[in-house]
């Protein structure tokens, strides 16, 4: 009933468009790291009013078999604010489309009556007491694509069963139901709650929980800038800093407000660094502002940028600023927690990040575990801790995701900047920086020196034989045993489920077989990941180097660890012979 997609189908078929056809109408969206992500327009494989309504459908049959009292407890729905005028498509509308799936079969359903941040809809999930939630997002990606990520009762992104048997309900009943267009709903219905202010409320007064320092934010000179990247974050990370006890952050006034062509940045993710915060860190030298924190657009994720003493500003990678995370919680928690015992402590990350963490638990005394990348197995982890009587302090994935405290079972922007603020605050009685203080950490618990980039690679065939060409390397089912010049000690292959660390060579960690990841440890001691993105057309890859508390040459290690960089790309990547595209 989209008069914008049926043209573009219609186009296509008038114009002999065929490959193009079965591209878009010969596969149905699966579920990666963060739920269903696609472009925007008409197809099967796309984000559009049908393929949403489909998917909520395919939930309801879901959550119908699995919970007697769904109807009651009800189903939470949130978007962002991005939008496409040449498919008639924004997160909005796709939002009520959802609900109306929902309200026409008589579920309770809690719809957020303007835009939030995605760690709303866990957060609402758990505190309503509702079955699952819907966030109508793509997050950091570029502005052509949307995206719907799924809650399960747990407040936890969903895992695997239920993926898969939610794409089975979904191809069960692919034709729209009576009442599963009419996107008004969510306004004449009783069904319909808007839980926003109490959710809004609850949020921020959880969010007092870690803050520890709040005579210093009071009184502190301190000025920070924020930017919101033309997304949802800026109302809600004026109301955090408010909640901290601190003057709000200066907003950057050309991003402050949502802009679904994201119209100032070249990409709306944070995470490319310096090039995307131009703006915020122009603003920052005139304000006299010393920090810059960012949220990307649906301000699940924060970078973090400081004005070192020559006037040039650091751009904190993920890792880094995981290690001051770390460190801060940690320390905060002791200062406490005096009779608490460490031993029932837990920090978590995901497997491709750093293992910064593992090094302070190893000389802290709490404990330190791994999953597999995505926040969506952080989450299930951490209520699983919870729920056996552990204590999570911090989660985070090097992507730029943290989880402060457990409020929030999934990485959270708008916590992680105020946290930020009032370790910056703290940090500046002491006469440090973040840099200075993260140099302190590496000095204590060893240096961490890791580097992440990627490729890009639109053609899913090549991107398969370069993996296939690694399992089969020196001959059939034979990995590599060396890098250029350095020798390879063990291999672990996420998506076969083999580890040659293992007596059994059967990985830990659970087999994902949807995605390419497979990682090296080498002699020196290095760590290297290739993997697929789950949202993206991106190779990633991952190389850290890890030295012992006392033995850091930090330059020998950046220098060891480039030149093997340089080695992974040429001999397992091939970019020039693949045909891939370079990080700009």
């Amino acid at each position: 009933q989209n008069q914008k997609t049926k043209e573009q189908i219609e186009n296509l078929l008038q114009n002999g468009k065929h490959k193009e056809l079965r591209d878009r109408l010969c596969c149905r969206l699966t579920f990666g790291t963060a739920g269903l992500r696609s472009a925007m327009g008409a197809g099967f494989c796309y984000i559009n009013d049908l393929t949403v309504i489909q998917s909520t459908q395919g939930i309801y049959k879901y959550l119908e078999r699995n919970f007697s009292d769904f109807k009651q407890r009800g189903f939470v729905v949130g978007y962002d604010t991005r939008g496409q005028v040449t498919s008639n498509c924004s997160s909005k509308k796709l939002a009520k489309l959802t609900a109306a799936v929902l309200l026409a079969k008589d579920v309770l359903v809690y719809f957020f009556s303007t835009y939030v941040p995605t760690p709303f809809v866990p957060y609402a999930v758990q505190q309503l007491g509702a079955v699952a939630g819907v966030m109508i997002t793509a997050s950091h990606n570029r502005k052509e694509d949307n995206g719907y990520k799924v809650y399960w009762e747990n407040g936890a992104q969903i895992t695997s069963p239920h993926d898969k048997e939610i794409i089975k309900c979904i191809e069960e009943c692919v034709e729209p139901w009576n009442g599963s267009w009419n996107e008004n709903l969510v306004d004449t219905s009783p069904l319909r709650q808007d839980p926003l202010k109490k959710i809004c409320d609850s949020y921020m007064e959880d969010l007092t929980k870690i803050c520890y320092h709040r005579e210093l934010n009071v009184q502190t000179n301190l000025k920070f800038v924020h930017t919101s990247f033309h997304g949802v974050g800026h109302d809600y990370v004026q109301l955090a800093f408010k909640a901290f006890g601190f003057q709000p952050p200066i907003p950057v006034p050309e991003q402050k407000d949502p802009d679904p062509d994201f119209s100032t940045v070249k990409c709306p993710n944070p995470e490319e660094g310096e090039s995307v915060l131009e703006l915020s860190l122009r603003l920052a030298e005139k304000e006299n502002a010393k920090v810059v924190v960012a949220t990307d657009p649906d301000a699940d994720r924060l970078a973090v940028a400081e004005q070192q003493e020559n006037g040039c500003w650091k751009v904190f990678t993920g890792n880094e600023l995981a290690a001051l995370f770390g460190w801060w919680m940690f320390s905060c928690w002791k200062n406490c927690s005096q009779d608490a015992d460490v031993r029932n402590v837990y920090m978590l990350a995901t497997t491709v990040s750093s293992k910064i963490l593992r090094a302070i638990a190893l000389k802290e005394g709490f404990h330190f575990e791994e999953t597999l990348p995505g926040f969506k197995w952080i989450g299930s982890r951490v209520k699983n801790l919870l729920d056996n009587g552990k204590e999570v302090l911090f989660a985070f994935e090097e992507s730029i995701g943290f989880m402060c405290g457990t409020s929030v079972l999934d990485k959270d922007g708008v916590s992680a900047a105020v946290v930020i603020a009032e370790m910056a605050t703290y940090l500046q009685g002491q006469s440090l920086t973040l840099a200075q203080k993260l140099v302190d950490i590496y000095e204590t618990y060893g240096y961490h020196i890791s580097k992440t980039s990627y490729f890009l690679c639109y053609d899913p065939p090549t991107i398969k034989r370069i993996f296939e060409r690694l399992r089969n390397f020196d001959g059939p089912q034979s990995y590599p045993s060396c890098c250029g010049v350095y020798n390879i000690l063990h291999v672990r292959d996420i998506t076969t489920g083999y580890d040659s660390s293992q007596l059994n060579k059967k990985s830990v960690l659970p087999v994902s077989k949807s995605s390419q990841m497979i990682t090296f440890t080498f002699q020196n001691g290095c760590v290297a990941t290739l993997r697929t993105s789950g949202t993206e057309p991106k190779i990633k890859y991952y190389a850290e180097m890890c030295a012992l508390p006392g033995h850091s040459d930090r330059s020998v290690l950046e220098e060891e660890l480039q030149k093997l960089i340089e080695a992974l790309i040429e001999n397992f990547l091939e970019p020039d012979k693949n045909g891939l595209t370079w990080r700009s």
